[in-house]
């Protein structure tokens, strides 16, 4: 079993930048495609990032593109999710994730994955 255990979330204004992180247990995470789901209060989990096992290719939902970016550190066992120009829609619970799936198989629902950490709150106010 990989676990996984996100941390960074805090309280931000708007327009500010928070950089979270997850730490992963293994001794393949390089083999594994890592993405980033959130939750606001009362929705359902949304996808946000992906990025592959070499880190060559990632993917976003178009609300982040051009103020988040997902990267990974395989010499860490680590995935990050920099978040720039935050909003107060972006006010969400945001989880860690990982696959040995496909990079080419459905990456954009939860069933698409294989672990999960426990979520890092992220408050944005106005």
């Amino acid at each position: 079993q990989v676990q996984l255990v996100e941390s960074g979330g805090r309280l931000v204004q708007a327009g500010d930048s928070l950089g979270l992180s997850c730490a992963a247990s293994g001794r393949t995470f390089s083999r594994y495609t890592m993405g980033w789901f959130r939750q606001a209060p009362g929705k359902e989990r949304e996808f946000v990032a992906r990025i592959s096992a070499s880190g060559s290719s990632t993917d976003y939902v178009h609300s982040v593109k051009g103020r988040f970016t997902i990267s990974r550190d395989n010499a860490k066992d680590s995935v990050y999710l920099q978040m720039n120009s935050l909003k107060p829609e972006d006010t969400a619970v945001y989880y860690c994730t990982a696959t040995k799936a496909s990079w080419y198989s459905d990456h954009y629902s939860r069933n698409g994955y294989d672990y999960w950490g426990q979520g890092t709150q992220v408050t944005v106010s106005s």
